[in-house]
C-alpha cells in the first residue's frame, strides 16, 4: 500500500511550508510518530512525523522549497520494495498529489473557462478552487509554453494576463514554477511596486518564511482604522518591585496591561464582520525579535493565572524562540498585544502596528532620566474610542505606581 505525504496545514494562515531537511532517505524504515521531515513554517521549524509504519519512498520534494500546503511530498509503503524510491534533485517541481478521476469535473475544467478566452469579461473568473495547490487541480489540457524569460506560463494565465492588462513577464511564476491565474490574479490585485530599473545595480534574494509572513500580516493590516494615544508612564517603581519578586521587567508589564485589560474589557474584543467578538480571558502577545524577524509568543490568561505560572511558561516560550521551535499555539490567538523597545536607550517614541485578531497594542519606549518611558497606544477605532484609551492609560499608570500591591 502506498500513502501520500503532504504538506503539513501547520496555522490558520499558512500557505506553504519550506522543507528544510530530510531526516530519512527512500528505503529507510519508519515508525509511526516518527520525524521524517523538518519544515519551516511562517514562525518556526517544526517536525513531519509519520503516520504509520513503513518504509520512505520517493520521488522526495526537493529541500530548500516553498511548497503548497496539502501537495504530496513523499510516499509511505508497507514494503522497501514498493513505488520509486528516488529522490528528487535539483530545482525540479515537488510532485502532485495522485487524485481520483472525476469525468464531469474534470471535462469541465479541461475546457477553459470563458473568462480565459479573449475579449471575455472579467466577471466569469472561475471559482477560488480552480487555482488552489497543485495536487487539487487536474492537469491542463493544453500545455504551458515558455515566455521569453524561459519562465512557463498556462494557456489560461495568459489569456487572464491580457483581459486584466498585466504583464505576464513581470509575474512570479507558482510554487511548480509555472505562471498560474492565481499568480496573475495576485499580480493584479497586488500595489504597485517600485520601478528599480533606473536606480543602482542590485540582486533579488527570497526573503525567510518569517520575514515574507511578517510582511503578509502587516499588508493584511491596511484596512484596520487605527489611531495612537501617548503618555509618560513611571517605570521605575515597577522595575524596583519586579526586581525584588524576582520577575522579569517584560513579565511584570505584561502582567500590569493584563490586569488593566481585564479591568475594561473593551481592550480584549475585536472586530468581526459578525459582530463584536467579545474574549473570556486575557491573552497577551509579546514581541520578540529573533534576529531575522518578529515573533510574538503568547501568555495565555495572562491576569488571572499565578505569576510562577506565568513566568514558567515564558521560560519556555523564550527557549522555543530561540531553537527556531515555536508552535501555532504558541504565537496565535493573542487578544492584546505588547512591543517594548525600551532596551535601545535611542527610542524616545514609536507606533506599533495593531495586529490582525485585536484591538489594541501597547508601544513601549525607553526610560528616561526622570524614570519615566513613553507608552503608546495604537486601537482600532472600530471598536475603542480615544477617551477609552485616555482611560486605560491612566489606569495602567496608577497600577506602575502601585506594583507592590499585585505583583507578589
Amino acid at each position: 500500500m502506498k500513502q501520500s505525504i503532504t504538506m503539513p496545514v501547520l496555522s490558520d494562515t499558512m500557505e506553504t511550508g519550506r522543507l528544510v531537511r530530510w531526516n530519512k532517505q527512500p528505503g529507510e524504515a519508519v515508525k509511526k510518530g516518527e520525524a521524517i521531515a523538518e519544515v519551516e513554517t511562517d514562525k518556526a521549524i517544526l517536525d513531519v512525523e509519520a503516520f504509520a509504519d513503513g518504509f520512505l519512498a520517493g520521488p522526495l520534494a526537493p529541500v530548500d522549497t516553498d511548497i503548497p500546503v496539502r501537495q504530496v511530498i513523499g510516499y509511505l509503503v508497507d514494503e522497501a520494495e514498493q513505488g520509486p524510491v528516488a529522490a528528487a534533485s535539483g530545482p525540479q517541481s515537488p510532485p502532485a498529489a495522485p487524485t481520483t478521476p472525476k469525468p464531469a469535473a474534470a471535462a469541465a475544467r479541461s475546457t477553459p473557462p470563458a473568462a480565459a478566452m479573449p475579449g471575455a469579461p472579467a466577471a466569469a473568473l472561475p471559482p477560488r478552487q480552480a487555482s488552489a495547490a497543485p495536487e487539487q487541480t487536474p492537469i491542463a489540457a493544453l500545455p504551458s509554453a515558455p515566455l521569453s524569460s524561459g519562465l512557463q506560463a498556462s494557456p489560461y494565465a495568459r489569456a487572464l494576463a491580457r483581459d486584466l492588462g498585466v504583464n505576464i513577464a513581470s509575474v512570479a511564476p507558482g510554487p511548480d514554477g509555472t505562471i498560474h491565474a492565481a499568480q496573475v490574479l495576485a499580480a493584479a490585485l497586488a500595489a504597485p511596486e517600485a520601478d528599480l530599473r533606473q536606480g543602482p545595480p542590485y540582486t533579488l534574494e527570497r526573503p525567510s518564511t518569517l520575514r515574507a509572513a511578517v510582511a503578509r500580516n502587516m499588508a493584511a493590516t491596511v484596512q484596520t482604522p487605527t489611531f495612537q494615544i501617548s503618555a509618560q508612564l513611571p517605570v521605575e517603581p515597577l522595575h524596583a518591585v519586579a526586581k525584588k519578586a524576582g520577575v522579569t521587567l517584560t513579565l511584570a508589564m505584561t502582567r500590569a496591561c493584563a490586569l488593566t485589560v481585564a479591568e475594561d474589557p473593551w481592550f480584549n474584543h475585536v472586530w468581526t464582520a459578525k459582530g463584536v467578538a467579545k474574549r473570556e480571558r486575557v491573552d497577551v502577545g509579546i514581541a520578540v525579535d529573533t534576529g531575522d524577524g518578529l515573533v510574538t509568543p503568547v501568555l495565555r490568561d495572562a491576569a488571572r493565572r499565578p505569576l510562577a505560572e506565568l513566568a514558567e511558561d515564558w521560560r519556555i516560550l523564550l527557549g522555543k524562540v530561540k531553537k527556531g521551535r515555536l508552535s501555532p499555539e504558541d504565537y496565535q490567538g493573542a487578544s492584546f498585544y505588547l512591543s517594548n523597545l525600551g532596551i535601545f536607550p535611542v527610542v524616545s517614541h514609536f507606533n506599533a502596528i495593531v495586529p490582525l485578531g485585536a484591538s489594541a497594542i501597547l508601544a513601549i519606549a525607553a526610560t528616561d532620566a526622570q524614570g519615566k518611558a513613553d507608552f503608546t497606544l495604537s486601537c482600532d477605532h472600530r471598536v475603542i474610542f480615544g477617551a477609552d484609551a485616555a482611560r486605560f492609560l491612566a489606569a495602567l499608570a496608577k497600577r506602575l505606581g502601585q506594583a507592590d500591591s499585585w505583583l507578589a
